[in-house]
């Protein structure tokens, strides 16, 4: 009835590209601050700028990461070390907390000037699960995680919502570490094998792998579908729907 095995007992989702559509809004956001970020760096020493990949260096760096550690691992692969700073840098200032304050800024914007939609298969999905009374989680790196969820009419869904600011609250470390996961799961009072969790990201399939979670549903919005389940998902789909046998248009 719900495309996965019958002693799952509690369902995890991850928040952009899994249950909203901003997915593609974060990879936006992300190639317009490290575009500008980059292009001082080469006015600054000389050298060459060569742009974000909105798509490869999003997939393989910043996507379903904690912000910072998003930075840190792009700017990394690109032999750029920058001193940490403080949460209280401007946006712009270079260090890893001002290019991440630049990016969070840039993607409120985006979705305040965009707004946010929801997955039609996902909310359809959530919904059955809440008819069966099945507990709901999501487990997300973004800090703007309620905000989204509001703009999207999707906030009542949810039993627990374990975001960035629980994870930096409780000391979590962010996927591809299972600890927000776990964290949800301990708090719906499920152990891990009789959980799913539902990711778009590479990162995020691999915290569910890392967890022991009994399935790991990779929702494969951009063609990746064969490095999901190489990264940990059990189970492979466009969307939600097709889980429950629905249309997702």
């Amino acid at each position: 009835m719900l495309g996965l095995p019958d002693d799952i007992r509690a369902f995890l989702f991850d928040l952009d590209g899994v249950l909203t559509q901003t997915a593609t809004v974060h990879a936006a956001a992300w190639k317009d601050t490290f575009d500008a970020f980059l292009r001082a760096e080469a006015a600054r020493d000389g050298g060459e700028f060569v742009p974000f990949d909105a798509v490869a260096d999003y997939d393989a760096y910043v996507d379903g990461r904690p912000r910072l550690d998003g930075t840190r691992a792009f700017l990394h692969s690109r032999g750029v070390e920058l001193p940490e700073g403080s949460p209280a840098d401007p946006p712009g200032a270079r260090s890893v907390n001002g290019v991440s304050s630049a990016k969070n800024d840039t993607v409120l914007r985006m979705i305040h000037d965009q707004g946010v939609q929801p997955y039609r298969g996902s909310v359809e999905y959530v919904h059955r699960l809440r008819d069966l009374g099945l507990p709901r989680a999501v487990v997300s790196s973004s800090a703007n995680c309620h905000d989204v969820l509001r703009a999207a009419g999707i906030d009542e869904l949810f039993d627990v919502v374990v975001d960035g600011l629980v994870a930096t609250r409780e000391g979590l470390p962010g996927k591809p570490a299972p600890d927000t996961y776990l964290a949800a799961a301990r708090l719906l009072g499920v152990e891990p094998r009789h959980a799913a969790v539902f990711e778009d990201a590479l990162a995020g399939v691999a915290s569910g792998r890392a967890g022991g979670f009994g399935a790991v549903v990779g929702v494969d919005r951009t063609g990746q579908a064969q490095e999901l389940r190489r990264h940990g998902a059990t189970v492979v789909v466009a969307d939600l729907a097709e889980l429950i046998g629905e249309d997702p248009r």
